[in-house]
């Protein structure tokens, strides 16, 4: 299985633009006769795109069924290569921070952040929902599971072990320094600890200020990797 790791940049509401990325980067992709390839987390809409005030939020948020993810559906049968791609869901009222995996025009898994660090929940009605469900699925063979950025933070992270592949899409805002000094050993010691088989996948954004950082651990070390900084695809053989 080939998969393309997009550590690209969204522009926070701003959709077009987003879309114009995923399909720019999604043909790269396929020219490298890739599986899939995939996007951070809330990649779509950006992640700051929400503000917490859920008449806003509703009107950010999109459901799968929506104009915007029939777009990526098709996008998925013109490259004839599938999307992992980090969303803000909107399914009836209720919002979730979600990740979609489409394929051939379908959406084959959708999974829904089970961690609240990605709204401020101080703020928020009961609305704003947390999924539950961790088990993954079956992907080309091999068994996915998909932790969203703060979900392997949490006290029952080994949740996520038991899989031949863990995609993590993080946001994660640290400067460089921060970064190389202790920080990304700490997450290369989570990964190690959940599975052998880690693609860590980071985005870019200018407002706020991310610089990316995107690797495969595989048993806890660095595999391959493209720095922070560093905007493109990194390719995996897995």
């Amino acid at each position: 299985m080939k998969v393309a790791l997009a550590s690209v940049e969204f522009i926070n509401n701003d959709i077009l633009f987003n879309l114009s990325q995923i399909e720019k980067y999604l043909k790269e992709a396929s020219s490298q006769n890739c599986d899939a390839i995939c996007f951070g987390e809330a990649f779509l809409q950006g992640f700051d795109s929400l503000n917490f005030s859920y008449e806003h939020d509703i009107r950010i948020a999109i459901s799968q069924e929506s104009e915007t993810m029939e777009i990526l559906k098709n996008l998925t049968k013109k490259y004839s290569t599938d999307i992992m791609i980090g969303y803000i869901e909107k399914d009836s009222e209720e919002i979730y921070s979600s990740y979609a995996i489409i394929s051939l025009g379908k959406i084959i898994y959708n999974y829904r952040r089970i961690s609240k660090g990605w709204k401020e929940y101080w703020k928020t009605s009961e609305n704003y929902k947390e999924g539950l469900d961790t088990n993954g699925f079956i992907y080309k063979g091999k068994h996915l599971k998909i932790a969203l950025c703060g979900d392997l933070w949490e006290e029952d992270y080994k949740r996520f072990g038991d899989c031949d592949i863990l995609v993590w899409p993080v946001y994660c805002n640290y400067t460089k320094e921060e970064w190389e000094v202790g920080t990304l050993e700490e997450y290369m010691e989570r990964a190690r600890e959940v599975t052998s088989n880690v693609l860590f996948i980071n985005s870019h954004s200018k407002n706020p200020l991310s610089l990316g950082g995107t690797y495969y651990f595989c048993n806890g070390r660095i595999k391959s990797k493209l720095d922070m900084g560093i905007e493109g695809i990194l390719y995996i053989d897995i």
